[in-house]
């Protein structure tokens, strides 16, 4: 009897175990499954978006988050996309929105705030307005720039000025990212309208039209298709591309680059990153900022994405002192004028490069 009671209390025992570690595991399956829609930040981005493999797994790594990052076109596609989809936004954490486009994805509160600590030196790049949404993390100027071993084998001087774009010395060279959808097409017209005023950058427009420029939807095509300098099919001997393309067009023979930003052209380009309003794991966008920010990141984008960092602690690549070489006095554009007159000129632009 005695033992009957034993073994009945054992079995019990054993089955009121096993139906505790059955709670017990489905339980931790589903803290599991609601924590993974969280252990996934996605980063939504430009299409020219890169860093180094080892650097976003020691991001992984160190916060026990996953990165995935999304690409969304050039910066004004990837604006556009961010403003349509605020409500419900295609990521957490968007990086790559620069000055031309800032006050856009601001004025449509785009991004939350985030006081991100920046590195030193950012401080100068900072918004004045929205820079609790919106933190520097590189900056490059926009210039044309041209094949000057393209130009020495054809015998022919390469262009010097805007002006000199539209001469028909230079007829079907031109290649040009569309304003619309590219923050350096976008920067190249603000080029032209601080160089020809607002009522003079149209017939501007209209002679480079003329001249044969031609249109592509972003920075990629320009440069890495249609620019002799960039592609080896290309045709076109000048592009509008960064003052620090010419870093990585140095021929090893040589040493000496094969390219050169014309440093009258200049228009100066600032990116940013936010944390998106509305985003599903707002923790881990904040680390992704700040991770864009870390020393690490800054000291990788010179070779990583051809941009400077915002870090004024950073020790540039070597060649980046010989070739890369900032214009003094870069063109501007107030940025309130910018936010006032955009769709406008936008509107104008499209009305002269489609005739």
């Amino acid at each position: 009897m005695f033992r009957h009671a034993t073994a009945a209390a054992v079995t019990t025992i054993t089955a009121l175990a096993l139906s505790s570690c059955t709670l017990a595991a489905e339980k931790s399956d589903e803290k599991k499954a609601s924590a993974e829609p969280g252990s996934t930040v996605v980063l939504v981005t430009h299409e020219s978006f890169s860093l180094p493999k080892k650097l976003t797994k020691k991001f992984e790594k160190d916060t026990g988050l996953t990165l995935e990052v999304r690409p969304s076109g050039d910066a004004g596609a990837l604006t556009n996309k961010l403003v349509l989809t605020k409500e419900n936004p295609i990521g957490d954490v968007a990086f790559g929105v620069d000055n031309t486009f800032a006050s856009r994805a601001l004025d449509e509160d785009v991004f939350a705030a985030y006081g991100a600590d920046l590195p030193a030196g950012a401080d100068g790049y900072a918004l004045a307005d929205g820079g609790d949404r919106l933190a520097p993390v590189d900056q490059a100027s926009v210039c044309v720039n041209v094949d000057r071993q393209w130009f020495a084998d054809h015998d022919q001087s390469p262009p010097q000025s805007l002006d000199d774009l539209a001469d028909p010395a230079y007829k079907n060279d031109l290649v040009v990212p569309g304003a619309p959808t590219s923050s350096p097409g976008m920067a190249f017209l603000l080029s032209t309208i601080a160089e020809y005023g607002e009522d003079g950058w149209q017939d501007y427009w209209s002679r480079l039209m003329d001249n044969g420029a031609k249109l592509t939807s972003g920075w990629d095509d320009a440069y890495f298709v249609d620019f002799t300098g960039g592609a080896e099919k290309g045709t076109r001997p000048i592009v509008v591309s960064y003052d620090t393309s010419p870093a990585f067009t140095v021929d090893k023979k040589t040493g000496k680059s094969t390219t050169a930003a014309l440093l009258d052209t200049c228009f100066r380009q600032v990116e940013y990153a936010g944390v998106l309003a509305n985003a599903k794991h707002p923790e881990g966008a904040q680390k992704v900022v700040d991770f864009l920010l870390s020393d690490e990141v800054q000291a990788a984008l010179p070779d990583s994405m051809y941009v400077f960092p915002v870090s004024e602690d950073v020790t540039l690549p070597t060649d980046w002192a010989k070739f890369a070489t900032s214009p003094e006095t870069p063109y501007s554009v107030d940025p309130a004028t910018i936010a006032a007159k955009r769709k406008d000129w936008l509107t104008e632009w499209t009305d002269v490069t489609s005739r």
